[in-house]
């Protein structure tokens, strides 16, 4: 600003104009400009305290009035420029064909940019804010892509690099991936954790699909997975706001360096695999960690070893494994499908709407955010089924424990004729599950008899023929055989087979009476 307190000070002592321009450091016009409007406004040596070179000015050269001119609302220019295609050339012609219809005279196009430039110099003010060792890392994706060769077609696939920057160091991490999918997302906050070898307290990502569900101001909702991978990794997610680059700057900053050092240094190369395009960018990448600043003592890589790899939270035992969520319904025959192979669930849960996780190893059931179930992942021939006997009904656990075995260990609580008698019904039946239904209403008969009426029924059974069955021993037990007296000198071999089925007086006059 011109010197006009001591302009005026020189002129009160006399010397020349010259020379008050060569002390003033301005030219000889503005000097005699100077004196002039002084003159003109009556001020002259000595001046108050107070009145500075600012009041000075404002009272020389006041502001030419703009009053018969609308001034455009600088608020909402601000805003419009901000939407996609928007200039200020588009919102001139709008302001003045909104001034035309309301017989107002707009500002002529140079004025108009004049005031709108002065309005958004001052909502561009910018603040430093320190940050903490190891406390936050932000994350984005690079805008250009890298290319693979597909050794097949001769065709080139793009490569999408995957960036990191720790905000107090600036320590960076780039990887290469065939996709941005939420596999990709979550393989590569692995490999940055591994490569740090420790995890900060903050992760700040864009707010793109495959972190954030459903981007908001206030409550963001984080994709399930990577709220998982936070809670594996004993951190917290903190979206950036929606078009505020200026809330993750280090991976924006990180985005231009690795597109220069990494991105355009490997333009002349050619690779043939994702994995050799990696081995490339982690050796640029070590590079760039050790460049030294322009600005600042150290490196990236120094300054991390010194003050922040200390501090870092230390990794889990083991990594993080990549889950995938799905919904499924408890069918009435309490099995839900995943991937074409079925899996149990409690029977309570029948027709109930469940949420699957499903690992590359274990399949986990949940119910209204509690795990109801889990299961290995079967693998292999699709339409197989994992069941797990207490997901049952009591009645189906009951059906599925039988066996040839169990009855028979049913049948040696009661007694040795019984056994046999069991044993030959199992082997009556081309098939053993055929002869089950008789076996258990053979040994329900000592529930209604009792099972030493059972055991003489089987024993009087077997005398009569070497081949029982559940009707005859039925019979026995009706009509009372078993408790009649029984000659017991003959063995009971011996009286089969010499008598066959032979029934003595009393058993008919028993039925006379």
């Amino acid at each position: 600003m011109t010197k006009y307190r001591e302009i005026l000070r020189l002129y009160s002592q006399g010397i020349s104009q010259r020379n008050i321009a060569l002390s003033c450091s301005c030219s000889r016009n503005t000097v005699a400009n100077v004196i002039r409007k002084s003159k003109a406004c009556g001020i002259s040596w000595p001046l108050a305290e107070e009145v500075t070179d600012g009041e000075l000015h404002r009272q020389f050269f006041p502001k030419k009035a703009v009053s018969e001119r609308k001034m455009p609302d600088l608020a909402y220019l601000h805003k419009e420029l901000r939407k996609q295609g928007v200039t200020l050339s588009l919102l001139w012609h709008e302001y003045c064909e909104t001034c035309r219809l309301a017989g107002e005279l707009p500002l002529m196009y140079s004025q108009f940019c004049y005031h709108y430039q002065q309005y958004a110099q001052k909502h561009r003010a910018t603040m430093h804010i320190p940050r903490k060792p190891a406390e936050i890392c932000e994350i984005d994706w690079a805008g250009k892509t890298l290319s693979i060769i597909d050794r097949a077609t001769g065709e080139l696939l793009p490569a999408y690099i995957f960036v990191s920057a720790l905000s107090y160091s600036q320590y960076a991490y780039a990887e290469a991936f065939f996709d941005q999918k939420v596999e990709s997302w979550i393989d590569a906050h692995v490999h940055m954790f591994e490569y740090s070898q420790g995890v900060t307290k903050m992760l700040v990502p864009d707010n793109l699909k495959t972190g954030v569900s459903a981007p908001d101001w206030y409550t963001p909702v984080i994709n399930r997975t990577y709220h998982e991978l936070a809670e594996h990794y004993n951190t917290a997610v903190v979206p950036a706001r929606s078009k505020r680059p200026k809330d993750k700057p280090n991976a924006e900053g990180a985005v231009g360096f690795i597109s220069t050092w990494i991105i355009a240094a490997l333009r002349h190369r050619e690779f043939f695999s994702l994995r050799n395009l990696n081995r490339a960018i982690r050796e640029k990448l070590q590079e760039l960690n050790r460049r030294p600043f322009q600005k600042k003592t150290g490196s990236r890589l120094s300054i991390f070893l010194e003050a922040e790899k200390s501090m870092l939270l230390p990794l889990p035992d083991s990594p993080f494994e990549l889950a995938t969520w799905k919904q499924a319904t408890v069918q009435f025959n309490y099995h839900i499908s995943v991937e074409k192979n079925h899996y149990s669930a409690p029977y309570e849960y029948i027709k109930q709407r469940v949420d699957v996780r499903i690992t590359r190893q274990m399949i986990e059931v949940f119910y209204n955010h509690t795990r109801i179930c889990s299961h290995p992942r079967i693998h292999g021939k699709i339409g197989q089924y994992s069941t797990v006997a207490s997901h049952m009904p009591a009645d189906h656990q009951a059906y599925i424990a039988w066996d040839a075995q169990r009855f028979k260990s049913w049948a040696q609580k009661i007694g040795p004729n019984t056994v046999v008698t069991v044993t030959y019904i199992l082997s009556s039946f081309k098939v053993e599950q055929q002869a089950f239904r008789s076996c258990m209403g053979l040994l329900k008969l000592a529930d209604k008899y009792s099972v030493a009426r059972l055991e003489t029924a089987c024993s009087i059974a077997l005398s009569y023929t070497p081949r029982p069955s559940l009707k005859s021993v039925k019979n026995i037990l009706a009509t009372g055989q078993d408790t009649l007296p029984r000659d017991d000198s003959t063995p009971d071999s011996t009286r089969s087979a010499s008598h066959g089925f032979t029934h003595g007086a009393a058993y008919y006059g028993r039925k006379n009476r």
